[in-house]
């Protein structure tokens, strides 16, 4: 496949083939640069020579000549270079680095427990743990591909939490320093002036002005003793087809902890620091996210779990193109290019909900849930006037002592149940963000009541697998029949192996083909 495809007079380099180190691609950074495209921000930060800036890709000023570009892998890397972010097109902002999500090796399992808030909570040597490794290895691998340490990550994390806040909120800034994860107000004014070449005030002064009686600012108290909510604005990569990703969150979604209200998804979320709710709504450049939190220290985590709930740093061009390669696939992705996977911001809680809809209807299975939830949910009042949430969906410990005597399911399936919670609590699996793809996929393989379908699909929307594929699922089994391809298991396995590793992004075209709930976006 060539590195570049021409649109219109100018050539724009290709997303799809690109791979981790781009940023020492001089020549294929600058043409990207270029072209301005979008699809790139995120992959490789711009730091400029002659104006001490990093930008975006895509960022709207003339590009800089060649010689005066440098290219780095993170944001972090180009502020321990001493550049600070431009002002014009924000790349603290830009959509994560889809290799994150892609890959499954120790670099990208940090990633994803830093954007997590792992090093804020536990440090790096409670990163390293996590991952299996020293803080010395981890540290020397986080170097060499993204030339940051895991601390640098995190500060970068921090300041661009701390922006938003000050921003978009009237907290005072000392509760910002605390809440965007910083230890004292002094190393908040440091970064800040450092990362955005302004103070915290400048940066609040040049703010676009909130409306009078507006909500935003987390953590205080509204009407009634309701903590306000915030608004804002999670980017992606075009394009992104909304149907089958919000309207498998709405067809599934528990009674209780979830809803779609008012054209949005809203659902209840269990975080370090507290609960929270979070309202999320399809917009065409943009998905707008809401959220009510009742501690600030929590905005960054839940911002990225709703990030990975939508799967919004996923790369649609690759993906797209690697399934457009087959003849049968490629109709259902030109009508409707960009599908995501719908995934979770609770990988236990899916997992325990993995169990529940074995071998029965989603609307059984949506029953199953609601009654643990009222049973072992911990309750919750929802902000929103009419809205129904009303539970956090119960963790592992608060299912630890249920009696399986009371759950209206076969009996096999109460000890499946039971033995996954067990397990759960006991810490004999772990189920996270930095979870270990294969080795996890083989420790539920070992519990009792678990096959393949119920192992790939916490692979597929629990751990973010994106090569996780469904090949006994009847839905996929049909739509494969209907498209004349293999439909037993076996066939069917070997027939995807020209899609990986986007598998899991296929699951979604061959399930859109179906006529169900899950694939229409509600009214």
């Amino acid at each position: 496949m060539s590195d570049f495809r021409e649109t219109g007079t100018a050539p724009v380099p290709d997303a799809g083939p690109m791979q981790k180190g781009m940023h020492t691609d001089t020549e294929r950074c600058v043409r990207a640069v270029r072209s301005k495209d979008e699809r790139f921000d995120g992959w490789f930060f711009t730091a400029v020579l002659t104006t001490g800036v990093y930008c975006r890709p895509s960022c709207p000023v003339v590009p800089p000549k060649p010689e005066n570009m440098v290219f780095h892998p993170s944001a972090a890397a180009c502020q321990q270079a001493g550049f600070r972010a431009c002002k014009r097109c924000r790349p603290d902002t830009s959509p994560g680095s889809p290799e994150w999500n892609r890959r499954a090796d120790a670099v990208a399992r940090a990633m994803r427990l830093i954007a997590d808030g792992t090093v804020d909570r536990e440090g790096v040597p409670g990163l390293a743990a996590r991952l299996g490794y020293s803080t010395r290895q981890v540290e020397r691998q986080l170097l060499a591909e993204l030339g940051a340490g895991p601390l640098a990550l995190a500060r970068a994390q921090r300041a661009q939490t701390a922006r938003l806040l000050i921003e978009t909120t009237a907290l005072p800034m000392a509760e910002v320093a605390f809440a965007a994860g910083f230890s004292s107000v002094r190393a908040f004014n440091d970064t800040v002036r450092e990362v955005f070449a302004l103070t915290p005030g400048e940066l609040r002064a040049r703010a676009p002005r909130r409306a009078p009686g507006s909500a935003g600012t987390p953590g205080s108290t509204g009407t009634a003793g309701v903590p306000a909510a915030l608004s804002l604005r999670l980017p992606f990569r075009a394009p992104l087809t909304p149907d089958n990703l919000f309207g498998h969150l709405a067809a599934t979604a528990v009674p209780g902890v979830e809803e779609w209200r008012d054209g949005a998804y809203r659902r209840t979320l269990r975080l370090p620091h507290g609960h929270g709710f979070v309202a999320l709504a399809p917009r065409p450049d943009h998905v707008a996210c809401r959220l009510t939190l009742t501690d600030p220290r929590d905005l960054t985590v839940a911002i990225s779990r709703c990030r990975r709930l939508l799967d919004l740093d996923a790369d649609p061009v690759a993906v797209d193109d690697r399934l457009r390669a087959d003849p049968l696939l490629a109709p259902l992705v030109d009508k409707a290019p960009g599908r995501r996977v719908p995934r979770t911001v609770d990988e236990a809680e899916f997992a325990v909900r993995a169990v529940l809809g074995q071998q029965v209807s989603t609307a059984a299975a949506r029953t199953h849930a609601a009654r643990l939830v009222t049973a072992h949910g911990e309750p919750v009042d929802d902000p929103d006037p009419g809205g129904g949430l009303t539970h956090l969906f119960p963790s592992p410990e608060a299912l630890a002592g249920l009696d399986p005597e009371t759950l209206a399911l076969p009996r096999a399936r109460r000890a499946t149940l039971t033995t996954l919670v067990r397990a759960l609590v006991d810490g004999d699996l772990r189920l996270g963000v930095g979870s270990d793809w294969p080795e996890t996929r083989a420790k539920l393989l070992a519990l009792p009541g678990f096959g393949p379908w119920t192992a790939d699909v916490i692979a597929l929307r629990a751990l973010g697998d994106p090569d996780a594929f469904l090949p006994t699922d009847l839905g996929i089994r049909r739509a494969a029949r209907g498209l004349g391809l293999p439909s037993t298991p076996a066939a069917l396995t070997a027939r995807a192996a020209a899609w990986r590793p986007w598998r899991a992004y296929a699951v979604q075209y061959l399930w859109a083909t179906d006529d169900h709930p899950i694939n229409v976006l509600p009214a």
